[in-house]
């Protein structure tokens, strides 16, 4: 048997889901990546005022590490990121997991199939497989506003968050609006001077009451008998497919929850500010925002609501396209990732020299959101095509590790040295999820942050059923695959 050398590229809910399958299956030369100073990835970079998961805790946990002791319903980032930490610690992987560590460049050498990794620290790796779980939500989204580099006051992103900067009794400027935007004003309102929420599009925004605490009997009882919690999150599991059916499915139960979301706007705002908070598009058709507080902040005595487009930015504030000069003192931008840059800014060069900005210049394209045509022995986990809208991120990466995990496996018992997915294969996927897109509510004409740049939706349009048949085992049909006979 011949170990392969296995490098993950990411610590974050896919990372960490991958090293604990590769410690689960018995393999012992790998190592986890991970360019932040600790593991969490979204959850590390993220620290703003208000962060909260917008997925009920019991759900948005490893179903390998599940914790009966969540502070609340809806759980904050830093407990989040905190989870991560433990449950790291809880498997004995903290020594397989290098911090600071960068991966600037990964190429592939054909005569040998393997990667050559360059890192930020100087040094040279090589590996027989790369498995990226990079994520979706890490390189920040600058607007391109004309003036931003001469405003006099603080400038701050929200997914870079300086917890040194003051921002009560200032006046502050937030420029976004989906569930980032929401949550920075409704936790910076209370203490500011006076807070100017830019809103250009509006979006939907359903009620849940975000604060509520899991009370202290369901945490007592999850502790006395651990099998109730496994059985908790497999009905939540369970309970998804509904969340899948309502955005996939253009059914009953889309129009109910899009009839709340309009409730939950007219019930909390007077019609005199309502214009200004009414999307033209569905509800759902964006990430959903869910909040118990925005609206109440908004109408605060203190805030003030701003639908003018921004023309520029001076030096005491934001100028609106009417003219209008809006003095602030600090500046939030709540705008989001370059949600489609997957392993970039590294330089991924693949078999003849192929470059992964070239391969994607349509927008990221990848088979059943593991694999890449051009790129042999690289494997992403929550990949292009992620189901960020309706199933549990850590399920699919979970069920993603354990699909790779049976290449590397072929790999330890000699079977195959490398192993590419065909542009065939990858072609008849891409063709299924859109004609699968066509009627979900990602499709019904709004603008977000789902499309590449090539006009698609970056989304998994299919039920959890399809993913696992999708995932439970390789099918060499679909790749070409070196075996040990071929190599020279």
């Amino acid at each position: 048997m011949t170990e392969p050398r296995i490098v993950v590229i990411g610590a974050g809910v896919a990372g960490i889901s991958t090293a604990h399958v590769l410690q689960e299956q018995g393999f012992t030369d790998w190592v986890v990546l991970e360019k932040g100073a600790d593991v969490g990835g979204v959850w590390f970079w993220n620290h703003y005022p208000g962060l909260t998961c917008d997925v009920p805790s019991q759900i948005y946990q490893f179903a390998f590490a599940p914790k009966p002791d969540w502070e609340r319903i809806w759980a904050t980032g830093p407990q989040i990121q905190q989870y991560h930490r433990d449950v790291v610690d809880q498997l004995g992987i903290a020594d397989r997991i290098r911090c600071n560590t960068e991966v600037l460049a990964a190429e592939f050498d054909d005569a040998s199939a393997t990667w050559a990794l360059t890192l930020n620290t100087g040094e040279t790796m090589t590996a027989d497989f790369v498995i990226c779980a990079t994520g979706v939500l890490h390189n920040p989204a600058i607007p391109d506003i004309e003036g931003l580099a001469d405003f006099d006051g603080d400038v701050v992103h929200t997914a870079r968050w300086d917890d040194a900067l003051t921002t009560e009794g200032r006046r502050i400027a937030v420029i976004g609006t989906g569930s980032t935007g929401v949550q920075v004003v409704s936790a910076l309102q209370p203490r500011a001077r006076h807070l100017t929420h830019f809103v250009r599009s509006p979006q939907w925004v359903l009620w849940a009451p975000m604060r509520l605490p899991q009370i202290a009997p369901i945490t007592a009882l999850f502790e006395r008998i651990p099998g109730l919690i496994d059985r908790v999150h497999q009905g939540l599991l369970w309970g998804s497919g509904i969340l899948a059916d309502i955005a996939t499915k253009p059914s009953w139960r889309r129009s109910a929850v899009q009839a709340y979301a309009r409730l939950s706007l007219r019930a909390q705002v007077p019609s005199t500010l309502r214009p200004g908070l009414t999307p033209e598009d569905e509800p759902l058709c964006k990430r959903q925002v869910v909040s118990g507080t925005y609206y109440s902040a908004i109408k605060a005595c203190n805030a003030s609501l701003v639908s003018e487009g921004i023309d520029r930015i001076e030096a005491k504030g934001i100028r609106t396209a009417d003219g209008t000069l809006h003095e602030a003192d600090v500046i939030v931008l709540a705008t989001g990732f370059r949600a489609h840059d997957y392993m970039r800014p590294m330089q991924v060069t693949g078999r003849d020299g192929v470059k992964l900005d070239d391969a994607w210049s349509g927008g990221p394209r990848a088979y059943r959101m593991t694999a890449i045509p051009g790129f042999p022995n690289l494997f992403t986990v929550l990949g292009p095509n992620s189901p960020t809208g309706s199933i549990s991120l850590q399920f699919s990466a979970d069920l993603t590790a354990r699909y790779i995990a049976q290449w590397l496996d072929r790999f330890r018992r000699g079977e195959v040295t490398s192993t590419e997915v065909t542009e065939a294969a990858t072609d008849t996927f891409n063709e299924q999820v859109a004609e699968a897109m066509g009627p979900t509510v990602w499709n019904t004409g709004c603008n977000s942050w789902y499309f590449t740049e090539g006009g698609t939706i970056d989304l998994w349009p299919f039920d959890r059923k399809t993913m696992v048949r999708m995932l439970s085992e390789p099918d060499e049909a679909d790749f070409h695959v070196r075996r040990s006979a071929d190599r020279s």
